[in-house]
């Protein structure tokens, strides 16, 4: 006999999901439908339908013609900059989970706390220190001002801990020591492809965060050949604000970018899902 009382979980949750899914797919319908706009249609036509000239491939020649193909520039930069920044904080990640989780030493605790803690501190409140830093070192309008501080995450550090700890058995460090075998031997021999589902997720996760980052790249760049995809669509957006400058060409550009620089985003969600499904399934009943 059904029980009513027992269905009412599972609908909710339903409903729960569907708007989520909702919540997400409608801002890719809207970029979608209107990145085969012109300028004018945007203002005339409804915004969640087509108009009646189609007009994709033209912005899209536009996106990467414009300013003398600028756009390409960003996108590259955008690119660079996450996979340096993703490498970087997945390899500092494995190094630090791995020492946490399997060596002994003094004051290991308080460092582990010293990382929850920094997982707590919003990111809007280092970036004047931040800031600080970086033109302390002189590395201000550059590429590392960038990338260097998007490697260090607490967050992927204390993932990668528990990860190990729970995934990595001490025998099997042990034997591999008894065989001779030294750490980076072992990290790279034994513990890597056990937490290959972990090392992804971490990937994934630093990827998309130095992707769309924005704050870091306002306060650091200067150059308009050095930024990121979010800012360089930000400065178009800024133009289009003042129709002097041209915001009858730059509005549907915007748009058109914005559609184009979630592509590699979806690209690699679908390479790596899979494994992102199972490192957080594990990191979370862990």
């Amino acid at each position: 006999m059904n029980n009513p009382a027992l269905k009412r979980p599972s609908v909710i949750a339903a409903i729960l999901f569907a708007g989520f899914g909702i919540y997400i797919l409608v801002p890719i319908y809207w970029l979608v439908v209107n990145a085969t706009k012109s300028t004018s249609d945007l203002y005339s036509t409804f915004g969640f339908w087509f108009s009646d000239q189609p007009q994709l491939w033209q912005n899209i020649v536009e996106v990467f013609t414009h300013d003398d193909g600028i756009f390409g520039r960003w996108m590259l930069n955008t690119v660079g900059y996450s996979l340096a920044a993703a490498v970087g904080a997945t390899l500092l990640a494995v190094l630090a989970g791995y020492a946490f989780a399997k060596w002994r030493f003094r004051g290991r605790d308080a460092l582990f706390w010293l990382v929850l803690v920094a997982i707590m501190v919003p990111g809007a409140a280092l970036a004047v220190p931040t800031y600080q830093l970086v033109s302390a070192m002189g590395l201000v309008d550059s590429p590392l001002a960038v990338i260097l501080p998007s490697m260090v995450s607490p967050f992927a550090m204390y993932m990668l801990t528990v990860y190990i700890s729970s995934a990595v058995p001490d025998e099997i460090i042990d034997a591999a020591r008894v065989d001779g075998a030294r750490e980076p031997r072992i990290i790279r021999s034994v513990v890597l492809p056990i937490i290959g589902p972990g090392v992804a997720t971490v990937f994934l996760l630093t990827f998309v965060g130095t992707w769309n980052n924005y704050l870091l790249p306002l306060l650091v760049l200067q150059s308009p050949e050095l930024m990121p995809i979010t800012l360089g669509l930000t400065s178009w957006n800024r133009v289009s604000l003042f129709p002097s400058t041209g915001a009858e060409v730059l509005y549907s550009l915007v748009v058109t970018g914005s559609l184009l620089s979630i592509i590699p985003l979806i690209i690699v969600f679908i390479f790596l899902q899979r494994y992102l499904r199972s490192g957080l399934t594990l990191g979370a009943v862990k």
